[in-house]
């Protein structure tokens, strides 16, 4: 999340020593988030790909999403740390290639596990690059008109980048293989790279530059446990591994609040996420995450798997949710200086909860016109009505030493929030398929069924099926709705389940949201989620 009020380290009216090159600066910064920003869409598209090629498991296939968005998340508040003291060119430029490498690796994984890998790593270095990107970006503009520009500008192109995110991937996943949707990256970073050596310039923070290591690794362990338990779940919530994980994570994250109470130096300040507006938006944002990230992944399943999409149509099919909340943020940014921010903050979940309840309305053979289309542009809309409200909060009052720390959290929040979401919805679709197998026997197959044609051979394509028995063809096409049947019951239990945790952002903000349209920046902020 980015707000251009933010504060720099580098003191008012001081001109920092990129400031000749503030907008060629500004364009190698721009490149790098979209490149972040990308990532955590392109490969959305390219996983039913990925996942036949690599014989990748549905909870392995969760793991693709959740595995980036995890330590991406998980580390950003350190990340950023790391920027200031050691440097945020260094940094900057350190993150920018780890993440090439780690892009190229994924890029050529033949196995399930080398991919989940590359993807983590992704996540390290992103976890390194985006706030070490952010900060050379606010001690680069030093006026406050300026730096609003900036931030607009910045905020567009990466507000922007879900969406082309989606397109890319399928443009890429269709015509040259899903493999490029992680090797694109590549060429992305050293044009990046040539760039930013020779203008960007070295800035970090002075005094005191202790890190909070065990904080760092609390909040890390936590996190990670948490969501590992949530995955363990499809084997059963009453499960021990499945209890012991979660019941872990909870324990490192009370440790970690406990840390930072009592730390001089602490990797997050208390008095960030205690204060009641902003800690409504940060409940909001990790809920929000865990639908947007978690749940609508399962739009470009239902668009692929089971309506027979190509990657291509895929992406354009998932765009108008996008479209929709650019839209309605424009909207949310005028009716904010008139109602206020909690209305807003209200209105926006439930609307946002009543499309993915229309989206539950699919079907194996469903028109995407009728079915899916009124369900993305209902839940983008609300987004955008929500969000920005939601994130000029998540900043509000806090003083310029902690901006940085309360930006890195409202990130962190919905990276964590898309993670955990993943993992949850992933053990609601299993068990959503499950139920459906137990209450829908498969069809019996015809006497006298060739054996390669068995349901564990594969499907014949429409040619070798029209060329069968009757009887045969009867089977296999009530075998395709069972199997089609099956996916759909899990889409629409995932569905179900994220409108809930969306609306539930209703009543958190209704109750802890004081704030009034005048306590609310001046000057228009742009932020990015």
């Amino acid at each position: 999340m980015i707000n251009p009020t933010e504060a720099a380290p580098t003191p008012p009216g001081t001109v920092g020593p990129n400031h000749d090159r503030r907008w060629l600066v500004l364009g190698v910064l721009a490149l790098a988030q979209l490149m972040v920003v990308l990532d955590g869409t392109i490969v959305s598209i390219a996983l039913p790909a990925a996942q036949t090629e690599l014989d990748i498991s549905d909870s392995g296939r969760a793991w693709v999403v959740t595995a980036y968005a995890l330590t991406f998340g998980a580390l950003l508040l350190l990340g950023g740390r790391i920027a200031d003291y050691w440097g945020r060119k260094r940094s900057f430029l350190v993150g920018m290639t780890g993440f090439a490498i780690a892009s190229a690796i994924g890029g050529i994984a033949q196995t399930q596990v080398e991919l989940l890998a590359a993807r983590a790593a992704q996540g390290v270095f992103a976890a390194l690059l985006a706030p070490a990107a952010l900060a050379i970006l606010t001690t680069t503009f030093v006026d406050a008109k300026e730096r609003a520009k900036a931030f607009a500008v910045y905020g567009a192109i990466a507000g922007s980048g879900a969406a082309l995110g989606l397109l890319l991937g399928g443009v890429l996943t269709e015509y040259v293989g899903w493999r490029w949707c992680l090797l694109v990256n590549v060429p992305l970073v050293l044009i990046a790279l040539a760039a930013a050596v020779p203008i960007i310039t070295e800035t970090k923070a002075h005094g005191d530059t202790r890190y909070d290591l065990p904080g760092a690794a609390l909040i890390a362990l936590g996190l990670g446990s948490l969501v590992y338990g949530f995955s363990r779940a499809e084997n059963g919530w009453a499960e021990p591994s499945t209890i012991a994980f979660i019941v872990a994570g909870l324990v490192f994250l009370a440790l970690f609040v406990l840390v930072e109470s009592r730390s001089r130096n602490p990797l997050l300040p208390l008095s960030v996420p205690w204060h009641r507006d902003r800690g409504a938006a940060l409940i909001g944002s990790l809920l929000v995450g865990s639908a947007l990230i978690g749940g609508m992944l399962y739009v470009t399943f239902y668009l692929q798997i089971v309506l027979g999409f190509t990657p291509v149509a895929a992406g354009f099919g998932s765009v108008p949710s996008a479209c929709a909340t650019i839209l309605a943020a424009g909207f949310a940014s005028q009716a904010v200086t008139r109602l206020g921010p909690k209305p807003l903050m209200v209105a926006g979940p439930l609307i946002s909860a009543i499309g993915l309840l229309l989206l539950t309305r699919i079907e194996v053979d469903s028109s995407y016109w009728t079915h899916v289309l009124p369900g993305l542009l209902v839940f983008g809309f609300g987004l955008g009505v929500l969000m920005m409200p939601m994130q000029n909060l998540a900043l509000l009052g806090v003083s310029d030493h902690d901006a940085g720390a309360a930006s890195a959290l409202s990130n962190a929040s919905i990276q964590v929030g898309g993670a955990l979401g993943s993992a949850l919805f992933t053990t609601i679709y299993v068990s959503a398929k499950e139920r459906f197998a137990e209450d829908n026997p498969a069809p019996v197959p015809p006497a006298g069924m060739p054996g390669d044609l068995s349901p564990d051979a594969g499907m014949p394509d429409a040619e070798q099926i029209a060329l069968l028995p009757q009887p045969v063809q009867d089977f296999l096409a009530a075998m395709t709705d069972y199997v089609f049947g099956a996916e759909v019951a899990g889409y629409t239990a995932a569905f179900v389940w994220a409108g809930i945790l969306v609306a539930a952002v209703a009543p958190v903000c209704a109750i802890l949201v004081k704030a009034k349209k005048n306590d609310l920046p001046a000057e228009g902020a742009v932020h990015i989620g």
